[in-house]
């Protein structure tokens, strides 16, 4: 992967956000109906309309999502994407976006996602293993009772609680952190502090992971509008720029590859590569936006991010580094842990850190915030995303 410093850099800007349902929809609402929503209030957040919109990304359980946000808004799109990866499909939409652009091909971006999970109860057996009997996945993966992403983050945890010589409370460290960040989030699903002992004494989910190491289930739908900084500057809001990215895919479905699930991640690597393309140290990253549907993850972002040795994060968390007030914030809005997580988090990630790099986030605000790092993945640790965001 080549870590010379694209042409886009700085070049787009994130110009409007909206969020609804955060948590709970309400009895009637769709998906598509929730991302339409959150799709029109980006728009007004821009002080665009509707028809300012050339092209639309859009990713759900849903076949051609894009052109029904499309349909419910009015819009008729010059540009369609519905590309899905999993967690990180809004960061690749973005990526995707910039590209569309760079070739021409449009100017106004608007990127949606929306789930109704909790609603539907749609999680009952889990992930994607489940859907589709005659799939590889549903074949050979199955049968042996993987029907979730738990059982495959379970051996993960397992395997680097062994390899490094992690335990629980490391864990414990994790979700008891975004718990403080949550309490000051008024959206957060958690609201109230976590200590040690609920965390040791919640079940046991899938060992060695509890109930608090495992993300919340919840509705929720956000987007955002990207177009060229030229543009952004005469816009209503404070643009946040995109100065860098890398992303890497790997298996289908992790288990079917003879690969180290640790060190040969999809995420392994990236967020070097990003600060390559961005030109920029990672002393001047300002905090951390990391998809966090388990406790692990956290950890392995910040070991992959070159913060800490291989096996050091659980160190490296301690006293409070990564918390409110710490010298390093991360997920800053509770994360997936505690805020919410609506099927697919990423989305959530981006909001956060356009918020974060406006000054809009109120008491857990990071002062003087300028640059943000954003990882990601998606279809248990087969997709793999980094990328750099400023603000002017």
């Amino acid at each position: 992967m080549s870590a010379k410093r694209p042409v886009y850099s700085g070049q787009y800007a994130i110009v409007g956000i909206g969020e609804t349902a955060m948590g709970r929809a309400e009895l009637g609402d769709t998906a598509t109906a929730l991302q339409a929503e959150a799709g029109r209030q980006a728009i007004l957040d821009a002080g665009l309309k509707p028809g300012d919109v050339d092209a639309v990304f859009a990713q759900w359980d849903e076949l051609g999502p894009a052109m029904a946000v499309s349909e419910y808004l009015g819009i008729k799109p010059r540009y369609l994407d519905s590309t899905g990866v999993g967690g990180q499909s809004n960061l690749t939409h973005i990526a995707h976006a910039i590209a569309a652009m760079e070739a021409g091909l449009c100017e106004v971006a608007l990127i949606t996602y929306g789930s109704t999970q909790r609603l539907n109860r749609s999680r009952v057996a889990g992930g994607y293993m489940a859907r589709d009997i005659q799939s590889a996945a549903g074949q050979f993966i199955g049968p042996y009772g993987m029907l979730s992403p738990i059982g495959f983050i379970a051996m993960l945890t397992r395997l680097y609680m062994h390899r490094y010589g992690a335990v629980s409370e490391d864990l414990a460290q994790v979700v008891m952190t975004s718990r403080q960040w949550s309490a000051l989030n008024p959206a957060a699903v958690q609201q109230e502090p976590l200590t040690l002992d609920e965390y040791m004494s919640a079940p046991m989910l899938a060992d060695p992971l509890r109930k608090f190491d495992i993300c919340q289930v919840t509705d929720s739908a956000g987007a955002i509008v990207l177009t060229h900084t030229d543009r952004a500057r005469d816009l209503r809001r404070k643009p946040v720029t995109i100065l860098g990215h890398a992303e890497q895919y790997s298996h289908y479905a992790t288990p079917f590859g003879n690969h180290d699930w640790i060190e040969e991640s999809p995420n392994v690597g990236l967020p070097a590569l990003a600060l390559e393309r961005a030109g920029m140290r990672l002393d001047e990253i300002d905090m951390l936006q990391a998809y966090d549907a388990f406790t692990v993850n956290v950890l392995l972002s910040l070991e992959d991010c070159g913060l800490c040795a291989r096996g050091e994060a659980p160190e490296f968390i301690r006293d409070g580094r990564i918390g409110p007030g710490g010298a390093f914030p991360v997920n800053t809005s509770g994360g997936g842990l505690s805020f919410n997580h609506g099927g697919m988090f990423g989305m959530a990630l981006i909001i956060e850190t356009v918020r974060q790099l406006r000054g809009d986030c109120g008491a857990r605000q990071v002062k003087d915030a300028k640059h943000a790092m954003l990882t990601a993945g998606g279809l248990i640790m087969s997709a793999g995303m980094a990328m750099i965001m400023g603000s002017e």
